[in-house]
């Protein structure tokens, strides 16, 4: 990112366009791959599309950085618990990649109840020449083979294959929202509204409970899991948030079930803002640990934190998101977009962060500088190569001519999901249905 945030140059390359979007095609999640050469998103059908990096050619350097498409699967298919009398929906909540350890790509995805893990491998060479059985796959009678055939590799046109290699399922009682790959890249965990659950990759019927904060009387529950994710570095540290806006870090190394925290973050409630939404607006959505694994970055309705490991009692920086809409709580709770959840990610350098608004407005926020700037993901703007001007939102009095009204934000229009490539500054934005990426301007 330049210095100067508000002069950012961006091209953009527009992916996915419906002009009718179906419930099904709303993208729910989207990530990069650690090399960024990948980036998947899922939807609300339970699909799964992989984007593929162009590589640079001599004779159109500026292709490099395009996206198009590589692969696309169904991951999940609805279901139906016929024991609780329950639909399971197919839509996907969270894809996590695994890093590349040979030439397949290897993916975590979830919906409501069953991660699944897949492979994804690329078949250009068929095998001919069987001896049990014909080219088009029909078994020989044996009476008729007289010699043996030596079995060769043809060439074919190139195939993207997506193999479920592990299903990961009967684990959750209630809803999953996250799942995080462990540093240790052997175990994961998937955490739903009550408990963590610690998986090995190669074990599929059982897994390991690591926090459960279920009480004995559901009556009595005051607090729901949020988000949880494992430390970068670390293998026993990992930290979860909750409902009431707060966050926990455990270590596994102290005991087998984390009910006990090593370190607890909260910030104190300003008594002059309390209102009938406190506790609804300070529900956090997000939680990331930054790339060092010195911060922790957190999202709730209006604002986004950064902590510092070091320091439980505030955050050392708050970022205000859309602040314009502490007058509007009313209005949010009766359309239920106050129960929105936003994700909120770092870029590589961990020195700027971004999260997604309504009306296709996204954040981002540069940490050195202090420069804030909105930025619109919209149809409107999405010739390739177009140059992304900065957005601003009148509050009240005279409306300047590039500004918008608070009052004539679009809520149907939100930015829930966003992804930002692990080392260069491409980002990738859900808005509903289509998927836009957008990257500092080249040359």
């Amino acid at each position: 990112m330049e210095e100067d945030i508000d002069t950012r140059k961006i091209n953009n390359s527009f992916l996915r366009d419906h002009s009718y979007a179906t419930e099904a095609d709303i993208i729910s999640t989207v990530e990069f791959n650690h090399t960024g050469e990948l980036l998947a998103t899922g939807d609300k059908g339970g699909r799964v599309v992989i984007f593929q990096r162009e590589q640079e050619s001599k004779n159109q350097p500026h292709r490099r950085g395009e996206y198009n498409v590589y692969s696309t699967f169904q991951s999940h298919e609805p279901e139906f618990d016929y024991l609780k009398s329950l639909e399971i929906e197919e839509k996907i909540n969270k894809i996590r990649w695994l890093p590349q350890q040979n030439a397949a790509y290897f993916l975590l995805s979830t919906n409501d109840k069953t991660v699944k893990l897949w492979k994804v491998s690329e078949r250009d060479k068929r095998p001919e020449g069987y001896n049990l059985k014909d080219e088009d796959g029909r078994f020989r009678d044996p009476s008729m083979i007289t010699m043996l055939r030596v079995p060769v590799l043809r060439p074919m046109d190139l195939m993207v294959e997506a193999t479920p290699r592990r299903v990961f399922a009967n684990a959750h009682t209630y809803h999953i929202n996250s799942i995080s790959v462990n540093s240790d890249y052997e175990t994961y965990m998937s955490a739903d509204d009550l408990r963590i659950n610690l998986w090995n990759f190669e074990i599929t019927n059982q897994s390991f409970n690591i926090v459960d904060i279920k009480p004995a009387n559901m009556e009595e529950l005051t607090e729901v899991i949020t988000a949880a994710e494992f430390h970068p570095n670390h293998c026993n540290t990992f930290v979860y948030s909750s409902s009431k806006g707060t966050i926990r870090l455990c270590d596994m190394r102290a005991s087998a079930l984390c009910d006990q925290h090593s370190k607890f973050f909260e910030e104190p409630e300003d008594p002059s803002n309390r209102s009938f939404f406190s506790e609804i607006i300070s529900s956090i959505s997000d939680v990331k640990f930054s790339h060092s694994g010195r911060y922790i970055m957190t999202r709730d309705y209006l604002t986004v934190k950064v902590w510092d490991l070091n320091m439980e009692n505030r955050p050392i920086e708050t970022y205000q998101v859309h602040d314009y809409l502490r007058s509007k709580l009313c209005s949010l709770y009766e359309n239920d977009c106050i129960f929105d959840k936003f994700e909120c990610v770092w870029n590589g350098s961990d020195s700027v962060i971004m999260t997604g608004s309504y009306n296709n407005f996204f954040r981002m926020f540069d940490r050195n500088t202090k420069r804030d700037v909105t930025l619109e993901a919209s149809r409107e703007n999405s010739k390739p190569r177009a140059i992304l001007k900065p957005r601003k939102v009148c509050v009240g009095g005279k409306r300047r001519k590039d500004e918008i009204s608070v009052d004539s934000l679009d809520f149907s229009k939100k930015i829930l999901h966003t992804a930002w490539h692990p080392s260069e500054n491409i980002i990738a934005v859900a808005a509903t249905n289509n998927l836009y990426i957008f990257q500092d301007k080249v040359n």
